[in-house]
């Protein structure tokens, strides 16, 4: 039953054919399939979740299992969607400053660099926009669909794409500058990570399950960790992509694979700090000590960040799909295939809180900032949810 899981798991993530709500009615189907999404219910609310405004953008991820994910840069929030609505929005008010059609299919984004956005479209072209207006500057067309918002430095942009490609742009131009092919299994998901561009470094996570350090500005591999090790007999079995966001917390690099493990590396040396048995697709965050990951069987894990095993584990939320664990304040939200946020206290994983923002689902990273918690929804809902105690 649980290969089966995962072979639906590939066949939404690699053919989107079928939204969320399908595979919700396919496993209910079955009143005694352990893989079915467990059931929401009541619990004990101790905060306040007030929307604080609302935008729509275009159609949001579109049909094509895609994770466009916001970008917040001073006091703009941007965002877009599948179709190729690009929007600025003012953060604290939900005011749209500008928004553009840039008709085409946008599969990667949102990058932001001070001035510039960058985007990924699903034919392998890289575009940069000036932030304060939309306007096009340059488009690169590279060969694959880009799944991840493109990263830059102000003198390399970086762009992964589908087919185990990581490639460096020149920033004024846009360039190829160099460019770099990992070996892509037969079987892989739906998507890539996204890459870290720091300290004139590229970090960047692959679907045979390593993570390798680049020089931003040649290329040139600085160090390579397996994240985790094909295992199984079958091809679906030994899939350990490295799909989900990595976290960079000091001098320290988190990441998770599916079917393998989390783990802290030393950006210095690439050599593994600590390791933890792990399966995840939506990545990972840091926050209280801790770096949650959400399993793809819906625990939602608190690994403390010395290595010393897990603080704390919520199985509450079984098999719905979580997305990244994104901290704020004193707690930290996740969403799930039912347009569902949940609040989880970050000492110990107690559900606190709750909001459905569509019916559609929450898959793309969600954004906190000045203890606001901003959430894309699949269906193209761009809300802002200020959450606090109850008195």
């Amino acid at each position: 039953m649980r290969h089966l899981f995962r072979y639906l798991l590939l066949i939404i993530m690699m053919l989107s054919v079928a939204g969320c709500s399908t595979v919700s009615g396919w496993f209910d189907s079955d009143d005694d399939d352990p893989m079915a999404p467990v059931a929401l219910t009541d619990i004990t609310e101790t905060v306040n979740i007030k929307t604080l405004w609302s935008v729509g953008v275009g159609d949001g991820q579109g049909d094509g299992f895609y994770r466009l994910q916001p970008a917040i840069s001073g006091d703009v929030i941007y965002a877009a969607s599948a179709d190729g609505e690009v929007v600025a929005v003012d953060r604290k008010r939900g005011k749209i400053l500008w928004e553009v059609d840039l008709d085409m299919s946008l599969s990667g984004g949102v990058g932001v660099y001070k001035d510039v956005l960058l985007l990924g479209s699903s034919e392998g072209v890289v575009l940069k926009l000036d932030a304060s207006t939309g306007e096009q500057l340059w488009t690169t067309v590279l060969s694959g669909e880009i799944l991840s918002p493109p990263q830059a430095n102000g003198k390399v942009v970086v762009a992964q794409t589908y087919n185990g490609k990581l490639q460096g742009l020149d920033f004024t131009s846009g360039q190829l500058l160099w460019a770099y092919s990992s070996k892509v299994p037969l079987l892989t998901l739906r998507g890539t990570s996204v890459p870290i561009l720091a300290n004139n470094r590229v970090y960047a996570g692959f679907a045979n399950g390593r993570v390798l350090a680049f020089d931003a500005q040649t290329g040139s591999i600085a160090w390579e960790v397996r994240v985790a090790i094909p295992t199984g007999r079958s091809e679906i079995e030994r899939i350990v992509d490295v799909d989900g966001t990595m976290e960079l917390s000091g001098d320290e690099l988190y990441a998770a694979s599916y079917q393998g493990s989390i783990v802290a590396v030393s950006i210095e040396s690439g050599r593994k700090i600590w390791q933890q048995k792990a399966s995840s697709f939506s990545g990972v965050s840091v926050g209280f000590g801790n770096v949650y990951a959400a399993d793809e069987d819906g625990t939602l894990n608190a690994f403390m960040r010395n290595g010393d095993g897990v603080r704390w584990s919520q199985g509450a939320l079984g098999y719905r799909q979580l997305s990244r664990p994104m901290p704020i304040g004193s707690y930290v939200a996740v969403g799930d295939f039912e347009g569902y946020v949940h609040i989880l206290s970050q000492v110990d994983g107690d559900l606190v809180g709750r909001v459905r923002v569509d019916s559609d689902g929450v898959r793309a990273d969600m954004l906190s900032e000045d203890g606001i918690l901003y959430v894309f929804a699949n269906d193209g809902e761009l809300v802002a949810y200020e959450i606090t105690a109850k008195k």
